[in-house]
């Protein structure tokens, strides 16, 4: 377009230079007018936003450069370069405010993009919060499961151990059993082993099998059998016969289930007496087993000196 308009223009210049040998008849006016379309021409704007407008002023100024040829009068040529000059500045004006437009336009569709990309990154931002707050939510909820699996836990455990311990009371109860600082401590009279003998009675058997179920219930205790006699015979008699009681109480234990290393035994023979050896009443109650039940997860004391 901006090639097309140069050419009119030259054309027009010839076309005043052929006419006449002499200098071509000019004005002011049509001067400025031709000095602003060589101006308009350079810039790509007016070519670009406004080519209707600048054929128009290109159309004016070869009817002014013509006038001017023919060697019209100064006032046509004037009229004529002025409407070029209108035409032309029209056309400027024209691509000017198109360029404005145009930039604006860019302005607002980069305005558009930031406010876009402002936009997706806070939904990013959001959508990332709200995964974080669903995985908080998550955890807390398993937090809350796992509390609630060891609450029921707990109290499963709690109440087996209420259990537990009520049958282990039961049966202490049962058994007559003494609380001592060295444990509980079930004792097995003579009337529960056969007369001057180690084997235990039917009655016998059944105080050792219930005391079997409390050390099969009570992983964490351990049992010390402990055999006496009176005073009536020899000692080594009494010391064999003490220690061979304790032993028949500590396999009829083990072979009721209860681990072998949890289960010691000792004969004292005469010591320890309960009661005086001077009736037949007292020396019985001198002739017995005693099996001491440890506390939990301790361990049994020892007893102390004879005297």
């Amino acid at each position: 377009m901006k090639s097309t308009f140069l050419k009119s223009a030259a054309f027009a210049s010839a076309v005043l230079l052929a006419a006449c040998s002499t200098v071509p008849t000019t004005t002011a006016t049509l001067d400025e007018a031709r000095a602003d379309y060589v101006a308009a021409s350079n810039n790509p704007a007016v070519a670009s936003n406004a080519p209707m407008e600048f054929r128009q002023a290109s159309e004016a100024l070869d009817r002014a450069n013509q006038a001017a040829a023919k060697r019209e009068s100064l006032d046509t040529i004037d009229r004529l370069a002025y409407v070029a000059k209108q035409r032309i500045a029209t056309a400027q004006e024209v691509a000017k405010a198109k360029t404005a437009e145009a930039e604006i336009a860019d302005a607002s569709r980069q305005r558009d993009r930031v406010q876009l990309e402002a936009r997706t990154a806070e939904a990013e931002r959001a959508k990332r919060e709200a995964a974080a707050a669903n995985a908080q939510v998550a955890a807390a909820q398993q937090q809350a499961q796992d509390a609630q699996a060891q609450a029921a836990a707990a109290q499963q455990q709690a109440a087996q151990l209420a259990e537990r311990s009520a049958r282990l009371e039961a049966i202490l109860v049962e058994l007559h059993a003494q609380k001592t600082e060295r444990g509980m401590v079930v004792t097995i009279g003579d009337v529960l082993f056969g007369t001057d003998r180690a084997e235990l009675t039917p009655n016998g058997m059944a105080t050792v099998r219930k005391l079997a179920e409390v050390m099969m219930q009570n992983p964490d205790r351990t049992v010390l059998v402990e055999g006496f006699t009176d005073s009536t015979g020899s000692h080594s008699h009494n010391q064999e016969l003490s220690e061979r009681r304790a032993q028949s109480v500590a396999q009829a234990l083990t072979s009721l289930g209860v681990p072998r290393e949890r289960v010691a035994m000792r004969g004292y023979g005469e010591a320890y007496p309960v009661a005086s050896n001077d009736s037949a009443s007292n020396r019985q109650l001198n002739r017995r087993v005693e099996i001491v039940l440890s506390n939990e997860n301790a361990s049994i004391p020892p007893r102390a000196a004879a005297r």
